[in-house]
């Protein structure tokens, strides 16, 4: 479910080596966005019969201040006769001038802890300086990798100027905190909203822009050859962050994201010192 960490948003970055530019003119929106999810396939193999479930993501802060996350992915599962309720909640901060991240997060099944995630990441020298408080004590370094505020920066920048598909490594905390992933992305050209499009309408102040269709895999770093991407996602893109109409595929199911409600809110006043 790491494609919620992927959306969080930044006015400017710095990269483990170089600046990142800035995402678009008008830059990045605080905002809170509520998803209904639904079951889009399943295979045999998966065993599920059914799922259900809501996704709400919530970005704020400034530039000077740094930016948090927070989000929570709460799912009802049917296998057969059972069913279980998966609750998934991270918040993150990212100074994206530090070159600093932190990050928690949370998974419950049936109400239960089931895992924990703590650590934070730096940028040192040409690569990352990762230390986890859970699960595990764990201090590891790492090749250079963007942190979640910084991939949607590029991603953004890559679109605005033209480039359609490129490969990246990102890091944000996610499985056991310990690695990043490599990331493949294609852009598709900016589309205007279909008359039909019944989601666009929910997107209050956007429902009337254009977007870039965006899809995304996720490898393991140590994957070889053409192998089989761990995850992937598509979704639509506006210039200032926020996506919506989210397809994400696990491999042996696949869910349907759709935007219910979308809150943009004020954005924080950074003063230059």
């Amino acid at each position: 479910m790491r494609m919620l960490a992927i959306a969080s948003l930044a006015l400017l970055a710095t990269t483990t080596v170089q600046a990142a530019p800035a995402a678009g003119a008008g830059g990045l929106a605080a905002h809170r966005a509520v998803y209904d999810l639904s079951l889009k396939d399943a295979s045999e193999r998966s065993g599920i019969s059914g799922m259900i479930g809501r996704m709400v993501y919530e970005f704020n802060g400034s530039a000077c201040e740094g930016y948090t996350v927070s989000f929570r992915f709460v799912t009802e599962i049917a296998t057969g006769e059972d069913s279980r309720l998966t609750d998934q909640q991270t918040t993150t901060f990212e100074d994206v001038r530090q070159g600093k991240f932190s990050f928690v997060t949370r998974s419950y099944v049936d109400q239960k802890l089931d895992h924990e995630v703590r650590g934070s990441a730096e940028v040192s020298g040409d690569g990352l300086s990762v230390d986890l408080d859970q699960p595990e004590k764990l201090a590891v370094d790492i090749a250079k990798a963007r942190f979640p505020t910084e991939h949607m920066i590029e991603l953004i920048h890559k679109a605005v100027e033209g480039e359609r598909f490129y490969e990246s490594r990102i890091y944000d905390g996610s499985d056991d905190g310990d690695k990043a992933m490599i990331t493949t992305t294609i852009l598709g050209d900016k589309q205007p909203v279909e008359a039909s499009d019944a989601e666009a309408k929910r997107a209050g102040e956007l429902a009337d822009d254009a977007f870039w269709p965006v899809s995304m895999s996720y490898f393991e770093e140590t994957a070889e050859g053409d192998g089989l991407p761990v995850y992937s996602i598509a979704f639509k893109l506006y210039e200032n962050g926020v996506t919506r109409d989210l397809t994400m595929d696990y491999g042996d199911f696949v869910l349907q994201g759709q935007l219910a409600q979308l809150d943009i809110f004020k954005p924080e006043p950074c003063v230059e010192q």
